[in-house]
């Protein structure tokens, strides 16, 4: 991510929207390579305590790992930087409620948080869709992300449903402006967790949500899809549905399509939101999401030069933890199974 977020700060520089003042990294050689690969010439540090010093730049797009981020986060903001935050907020409850209530009393407009689905031209259409009513009443929510392969080796994830679910239990949480009342996690051990290192409670797993007004969500999560990354949402209505996405190996095309009762003729809506093609080595996600993540910047950029509230903050992230902390509360150990195929329901 830290390579994502580097490339489209490095374009919104060279369009004039900002001035990209440093890129801070442990290896800085890699980091070097990086950034020459790219054309920029903006200098390389090892340390935040080196940027800060420096007094280089007026806000940063933090990607450290999850443990550091409430640490790192905190100096930034010491310093007077306002911060674009990876997610998740800490990784845990008690440590986002914490890092909320800090924020909230000395920092509120500090943080925001990188939830880059509510940028994304094509959730962004289905969301309007569906607000305008033409499927009828919302009462059901499909959304699943499920990566090709396992965490990286060394990778400490904090739990599948806070690591991979969290985008998607944001992008519900958005689409609908509730808090569901209650939750139910399954989670499984059934296949890429044996071809890592990373520790990690599951790589399967399905959240279950209740919202009032009889409206519920599916949220499945994966490292097992082999195939290639698979992201898709599907938005049903009493009056038709709404479907964003399907799988592809090559993510350049997203078409979202509303669809009325069945024996219509056509759907209702159909639109095809190419995307961008990046020719670089980068994560399979950004296929999908690199626009997505490139307006994210350019939210955070325009709020910060125009003293604006940010759109994503702390509190959407600890919200999104609270939803995960209620499933995760109704999973138990196994009674039966094998170390290696063990299933918690």
């Amino acid at each position: 991510m830290g390579r994502v977020h580097a490339l489209h700060v490095h374009e919104l520089a060279q369009e004039g929207k900002c001035t990209f003042a440093a890129l801070v990294e442990p290896d800085r050689e890699r980091a070097q390579e990086f950034v020459d690969g790219i054309g920029c010439k903006v200098p390389v540090l090892s340390t935040i305590d080196e940027l800060i010093a420096q007094n280089l730049a007026d806000a940063t797009v933090l990607v450290t790992p999850t443990d550091l981020h409430q640490q790192t986060a905190y100096q930034l903001i010491a310093a007077g930087q306002r911060v674009l935050l990876e997610k998740p907020l800490t990784g845990t409850l008690d440590g986002d409620l914490k890092m909320v209530a800090d924020l909230d009393r000395d920092h509120p407009d500090a943080v925001m948080l990188a939830f880059q689905r509510r940028f994304d031209p094509p959730l962004v259409y289905a969301r309007q869709l569906m607000d305008s009513g033409v499927i009828g009443r919302i009462f059901k929510i499909y959304t699943s992300l499920e990566d090709s392969g396992p965490a990286p080796n060394g990778y400490f994830s904090g739990g599948i449903l806070s690591d991979m679910s969290v985008h998607n239990v944001d992008e519900v949480l958005w689409m609908t402006g509730q808090m569901p009342t209650a939750a139910a996690a399954i989670g499984a051990r059934i296949y890429s967790h044996r071809h890592t290192t990373a520790i990690e409670d599951f790589d399967d797993a399905l959240l279950y949500l209740w919202f009032p007004d009889r409206l519920v969500s599916q949220i499945q999560v994966s490292r097992n899809h082999v195939s290639g990354y698979r992201v898709e949402s599907i938005i049903f209505g009493e009056e038709g549905q709404i479907h964003i996405g399907r799988f592809d190996q090559k993510l350049f095309d997203i078409t979202v399509e509303a669809y009325s009762r069945r024996g219509a003729d056509e759907p209702i809506a159909h639109r095809v939101f190419p995307m961008r093609r990046y020719q670089l080595p980068m994560p399979e996600f950004v296929d999908r999401f690199g626009e997505a993540y490139k307006a994210e910047v350019m939210a955070f950029i325009d709020c910060c030069l125009n003293r604006r509230p940010f759109p994503t903050t702390h509190r959407d992230g600890l919200r999104a933890q609270q939803v995960i902390t209620m499933g995760m509360n109704s999973i138990v150990e196994p009674r039966s199974g094998s170390v290696e195929d063990d299933v918690g329901v």
